[in-house]
C-alpha cells in the first residue's frame, strides 16, 4: 500500500477575509509583526488595510516594502535586519509570489541565521520559523500555501529553490477582492502561472490522488475563468474562481512539486527581471510537447479538464489538442509568445540550460531530460 503525505496551512478564503490578518496573528501568539510587501501592493492600498487590521487588535508592527520582482538575497538580508532590529516575533507577507517568497526567506534567517544561500535545496532548515501569515494579492504563485521559497542569488544570477515543510505558512488568507486592482497583463501572466502549476503537478512523478484532485480542479477553473478575469477587473465571479484555482494549484504543486517548466523558468528569472508567469507561458507548451511521451493518459485527462471533447481520440491525439489549447489561451489573453519577445538573449541559452538541469524542480519532471534537450526546448521557445 502506498503512503501519501499532504501538507497545508490553515486557509481563510473569501471576500473581506483580509481584515482577519491582525486577529490571525494574535491567535498565533504574535505581539510585534514584520509586514513584508512591495511598492505595487502599497500603492493599491492593501498594505494600509493590513496595518489597520493589526492596529485594531493592538499589534505592534514594522513594514519592509523593498521587495522587487523576483526577490533577491540582498532584500532578504535587509528584511531580516528589520525583523531583528525591531524585535519582531511574527511575519506577515502580503503581495504576489515575490513578497511572500521574500517573507518566508526572512523567516528562515530570523531564527536560523547565516546567509539565505545556505538553505538552497531540500530540508536545510534546522530551527522552527516564526509564525507566518500570508496574504496573496494575485491569483498566481500559490506561495501562501506552499513549502517553497524562490530567491535570486545575485552573484551567480540564478534563482535558488528552497524547499522545506517549515516554509508552509501557519495561516493563508485569500481574499479575491485584492485581485480587482491588478492590470490585465498581470492577471494574464499570473493566471498562466496557475495553469502551469496545475499541469506540472498533475503530471509530476510525485503526484498522488491527494494532489491530483487539487490539480484537476485548478486546471478546470483556469479554463473557465482566466479569460473573463483578464477581460474585466470587476468580474467578481471570475476573480473568486481564479483565486480558488490559484489556491488549489498551490496545494497541488506544494505536495507534488513541479517540473521542467519551472526549472527552466527559474534559470531565466535569475538572469532577467521578468514576470515569472510570462516566462512560464512561453515555455509551457514546448515542455508539454517534450513530456507528452512520458504520460499520454494524463495529458489526455487535462484536455477533458479544460472542457474539450476527446471522444474517439487516442491519448497522444488528445494530449496534442491540450498543447494547442494552451497556445491558444496564451494568445487570447495576450501574454508573450517567444523568449526573444521579452529580451532573453540567445547566447545565454547554454548557461541557462546548465542551471535549469540542476534545479530541484527537475527531479519530478515526468520525462528524463539532458542539458542538450533543455537547450533544444529553449531554442524552440526563443
Amino acid at each position: 500500500m502506498n503512503i501519501h503525505k499532504f501538507v497545508m496551512p490553515e486557509v481563510i478564503f473569501g471576500n473581506g477575509s483580509i481584515h482577519q490578518v491582525g486577529e490571525s496573528c494574535l491567535r498565533l501568539g504574535a505581539t510585534n509583526v514584520l509586514i513584508v510587501s512591495d511598492p505595487g501592493v502599497t500603492e493599491a492600498g492593501w498594505l494600509d488595510v493590513v496595518i489597520k487590521s493589526c492596529r485594531q487588535v493592538g499589534l505592534k508592527y514594522t513594514t519592509f516594502c523593498d521587495v522587487t520582482i523576483n526577490p533577491k538575497d540582498e532584500e532578504v538580508k535587509k528584511g531580516c535586519e528589520a525583523y531583528l532590529e525591531n524585535e519582531c516575533d511574527a511575519i506577515i507577507g502580503i503581495g504576489g509570489g515575490s513578497s511572500i517568497d521574500a517573507a518566508k526567506a526572512v523567516a528562515i534567517l530570523a531564527t536560523n541565521g547565516g546567509q539565505i544561500h545556505e538553505y538552497e535545496g531540500v530540508d536545510k532548515i534546522q530551527f522552527p520559523l516564526p509564525p507566518q501569515v500570508m496574504v496573496p494579492t494575485t491569483a498566481g504563485s500559490g506561495s501562501e500555501v506552499s513549502q517553497f521559497s524562490v530567491i535570486v542569488n545575485t552573484k551567480e544570477k540564478k534563482k535558488m529553490t528552497i524547499i522545506s515543510r517549515s516554509l508552509i505558512p501557519d495561516i493563508a488568507i485569500i481574499d479575491p477582492e485584492t485581485l480587482s486592482t491588478k492590470s490585465a497583463h498581470l492577471t494574464a501572466s499570473t493566471g498562466l502561472d496557475v495553469l502551469t502549476h496545475g499541469i506540472e503537478a498533475y503530471v509530476s512523478l510525485a503526484a498522488t490522488p491527494l494532489t491530483d484532485v487539487q490539480a484537476q480542479n485548478a486546471i478546470s477553473l483556469v479554463g473557465k475563468y482566466l479569460r473573463p478575469s483578464v477581460a474585466s477587473k470587476i468580474n467578481q465571479e471570475a476573480k473568486t474562481n481564479m483565486a480558488m484555482a490559484s489556491l488549489q494549484a498551490g496545494l497541488a504543486f506544494s505536495n507534488a512539486i513541479l517540473g521542467a517548466v519551472h526549472a527552466m523558468s527559474h534559470a531565466v528569472g535569475g538572469r532577467y527581471p521578468l514576470l515569472h508567469g510570462d516566462i512560464n507561458s512561453i515555455l509551457l507548451p514546448h515542455v508539454m510537447e517534450f513530456n507528452l511521451l512520458a504520460n499520454p493518459k494524463k495529458f489526455a485527462d487535462i484536455a477533458c479538464f479544460l472542457g474539450m471533447d476527446t471522444r474517439g481520440m487516442s491519448y497522444m491525439e488528445a494530449g496534442r489538442k491540450t498543447i494547442e489549447y494552451v497556445k491558444q489561451l496564451a494568445e487570447d489573453i495576450g501574454v508573450p509568445q517567444r523568449l526573444s519577445d521579452i529580451g532573453v538573449k540567445q547566447e545565454e541559452i547554454r548557461k541557462m540550460s546548465l542551471v535549469a538541469f540542476h534545479d530541484a524542480c527537475m527531479i519530478t519532471n515526468p520525462r528524463d531530460i539532458t542539458v542538450e534537450e533543455i537547450e533544444g526546448i529553449f531554442r524552440k521557445a526563443w
